[in-house]
């Protein structure tokens, strides 16, 4: 089911329908301020399951927030890492940070860290709003290492496997800049979408 938004426009009615999609335990695609992304709730293990089926890894997973205060449950959060945070966010940016106990072992790296996202895309905000819990977030795969951008091409490949796709219209086949926040000193993991070299030396 391919569901059409206007990439600039609020529509509360849509967001509602998504949510109601996610909250009994679906899988959507949705667009962000990068890529299309995959993802269904926090505390939806089958969906986790299912998505890291679909990306064929057990890589672990970002996670979307909408607000600051919702980030510092998850993810243990610096002095130095909010200040460099409220510089980029919302934004086109995955900040890796160490996760507290409230994130499920199976999303953490082996260091016991998460990536955190919070887009800026009206969809995203508000359908974390809706839901009350963050969303689980990761590219939509192709094949050889590609992502999808074009939303008629994820439905053809992934729309017996996901229970709806947001399509927001094309979208660049850039990915977000990844920034590790683990200690005081940022690291760039990877260059994508969003300048660093303004605040940051890699």
């Amino acid at each position: 089911m391919r569901i059409l938004i206007d990439p600039r426009t609020r529509k509360p009615r849509i967001v509602k329908r998504v949510a109601e999609i996610l909250t009994t335990g679906g899988i959507i695609v949705y667009p962000t301020d990068t890529v299309y992304g995959l993802g269904c709730c926090i505390t939806n293990k089958k969906g986790i399951d299912t998505i890291n089926s679909i990306k064929a890894s057990v890589k672990p997973r970002s996670i979307m927030f909408s607000d600051f205060q919702t980030i510092s449950r998850y993810a243990k959060v610096s002095n130095e890492a909010f200040r460099i945070m409220r510089t980029l966010l919302p934004g086109p940016y995955t900040i890796i940070l160490p996760a507290t106990r409230l994130v499920p072992r199976l999303l953490q790296s082996n260091r016991k860290s998460i990536g955190v996202r919070m887009p800026d895309h009206w969809f995203c905000q508000a359908i974390v709003d809706e839901i009350g819990e963050p969303i689980i977030t990761t590219s939509v795969p192709l094949s050889h290492e590609r992502v999808h951008i074009d939303p008629v091409e994820i439905e053809h490949d992934l729309g017996h496997r996901v229970d709806a796709i947001v399509d927001s219209g094309i979208l660049p086949d850039i990915p977000s800049t990844v920034i590790s926040l683990e200690t005081d000193t940022p690291v760039v993991v990877r260059q994508g979408q969003g300048p660093v070299e303004a605040f940051i030396s890699s």
